[in-house]
């Protein structure tokens, strides 16, 4: 199992940006594919992006393309999104997520440990 910490959340105004990082810890982090998942409230978690082991390949959900880029530095145990040109509907506790298995994957239950999450809000 490893070990996930999420930070740099906060609030922001519409069009703003905003970095987040995930630390990890407890397993060799350049093992596990990672991802960024998030939750509004009232809805369903739902993918953001994810990348895979090396950070050679990544995915973005649809309503993130060209806004935000996923990352990683395996050397620092840490998964990074930034984000930019927010809008009020990314308002969202965001998730970091580890997968161990081969192929990187865009769902929930392909992902093996989570984060607790940390809050965004993009006011207009």
């Amino acid at each position: 199992q490893v070990q996930l910490v999420e930070s740099g959340g906060g609030s922001v105004q519409a069009g703003g940006s905003l970095r987040l990082a995930c630390a990890a810890s407890g397993r060799t982090f350049s093992n596990y594919h990672m991802a960024w998942f998030r939750q509004a409230p009232g809805k369903e978690r739902e993918f953001v992006a994810a990348i895979s082991r090396s950070g050679a390949s990544s995915n973005y959900a649809d309503s993130v393309k060209g806004r935000f880029l996923i990352s990683r530095d395996n050397a620092k145990n840490t998964l990074y999104l930034q984000m930019n040109s927010l809008k009020p509907e990314d308002t969202a506790i965001y998730y970091c997520a580890a997968r161990a298995a081969y192929a990187l994957g865009v769902r929930q239950p392909e992902y093996d440990d989570w984060g607790q999450g940390t809050q965004v809000t993009v006011s207009s």
